[in-house]
């Protein structure tokens, strides 16, 4: 398994990931349609992730085929450009692997010293106790609730609001 940058050649692999892990768990803020873009719209963001200050998007690759991705999305304003927001998605099938673990590893590593960040933050639905124990081992703590933040088949859920400090 190889954890690395995702270049604009990855878009494809990157969206049928997402409509992958997307149809296995109810935990993300989309279902099994995966993002509502197109290969061309996601080339041209992996690709503007690869190039700006701050941003990053990896891609955990075993055996030619995208298992999992992190992002960080850092502000541009000023006023904003000192914190980050993560997000992990990880295939079922690769669960319990450490594969959550190194991509936030990575993330954490280069928002400390490339991006020169001091605060990561994420949201995670507050029933999702193996992601919790995941943010909690590299050092977040909840901050917050957001009542309602997902509404899956009728139901809505709670999320986590995290922070850490770096």
């Amino acid at each position: 398994m190889e954890i690395r940058k995702a270049s604009a050649a990855d878009a494809e692999a990157v969206l049928e990931c997402c409509r992958q892990v997307g149809g296995e768990t109810d935990y993300l803020t989309y279902g099994a349609e995966g993002l509502p873009v197109t290969v061309e719209t996601e080339r041209a963001f992996l690709e503007r992730m690869a190039r700006e200050r701050g941003q990053l998007f990896l891609v955990a690759v075993e055996g030619g085929e995208v298992i999992g991705t992190a992002s960080l999305s850092s502000g541009s304003r000023p006023r904003l450009a000192h914190r980050g927001e993560i997000g992990i998605a990880v295939r079922k099938a690769a669960w319990g692997r450490g594969i959550g673990s190194a991509l936030l590893a990575e993330v954490i590593r280069f928002a400390g010293e490339e991006a020169g960040l001091r605060i990561l933050s994420l949201e995670v639905r507050s029933d999702n106790a193996r992601a919790i124990a995941l943010y909690r081992k590299f050092g977040f703590e909840k901050t917050g609730i957001f009542r309602g933040f997902l509404r899956v088949g009728g139901q809505e859920y709670d999320f986590d609001l995290m922070q850490r400090e770096l």
